[in-house]
């Protein structure tokens, strides 16, 4: 199954939430998010639910699954990684066992669960007109198993198409951040940051805007190699 799990040293590789290029209002409501389960016994003490269902939507490449496991680190919870994509079986009622078998055991773990490709139900709907109805058992499985959700594990889904999303399922977060292309302005200082620990003849590229952060980084590395192997050949010559 496409699953996988956190490890000691996925955790010391993650970003931190600081690291993060978040603009302001998807930070307040990480902070939020953080705070809450934080302080959840507290809250539980008046009997108010914390925001536990989290949808992060938007261009891809831009930081959403960087996001989820840096809340993860925040919140030292282990994150399970379920890409839909990947997870969905030919014999759809398959698939309806096994998510209610990954939400079974997120829900007795300490655990962040994360959901990517999201998306991925709504696309299907469309390939094959005899699966409908077991489609919509696989949408109904999954409203289910999030609404039965403990209060203390935390759901998070990524999707690139959240237009494609069944709106039942839509309702159903609490939290929902957009993510979307760097303007010129931030992507020149994530390309400073990365240019910085470079001497001036490597650090010389073309900089590309309109694209996402890892976009960007694929660009600035590509050429920042090409210009130290021409320094190693010039250097050979």
């Amino acid at each position: 199954m496409a699953i996988q799990r956190t490890t000691l040293r996925d955790k010391k590789n993650t970003l931190t939430l600081d690291q993060l290029h978040l603009n302001k209002e998807s930070r307040e409501k990480i902070n939020q998010l953080i705070e809450e389960f934080t302080f959840i016994n507290a809250l539980k003490k008046y009997d108010i639910p914390v925001a536990n269902k989290v949808l992060l939507h938007g261009h891809t490449g831009c930081g959403k699954t960087a996001t989820a496991h840096a809340i993860g680190k925040s919140l030292e919870k282990e994150v399970v990684t379920l890409n839909l994509g990947g997870f969905v079986s030919s014999r759809l009622g398959e698939t309806g066992k096994n998510v209610t078998e990954v939400f079974r055991k997120a829900s007795f773990g300490d655990t962040v669960l994360f959901i990517d490709e999201f998306d991925f139900i709504g696309k299907i709907r469309d390939y094959d007109n005899q699966d409908s109805g077991e489609m919509k058992r696989l949408v109904n499985t999954l409203i289910q198993q999030i609404d039965q959700l403990p209060d203390d594990t935390l759901l998070i889904c990524a999707t690139n198409h959240v237009e494609v999303i069944d709106t039942a399922l839509l309702r159903r977060f609490q939290v929902k951040l957009k993510y979307e292309l760097p303007s010129n302005e931030n992507i020149d200082v994530y390309y400073d940051a990365i240019l910085a620990r470079f001497p001036q003849d490597i650090a010389c590229i073309q900089r590309v805007y309109g694209i996402s952060y890892a976009e960007a980084k694929d660009v600035a590395y590509q050429q920042i190699k090409t210009n130290i192997i021409q320094l190693e050949k010039q250097l050979q010559n």
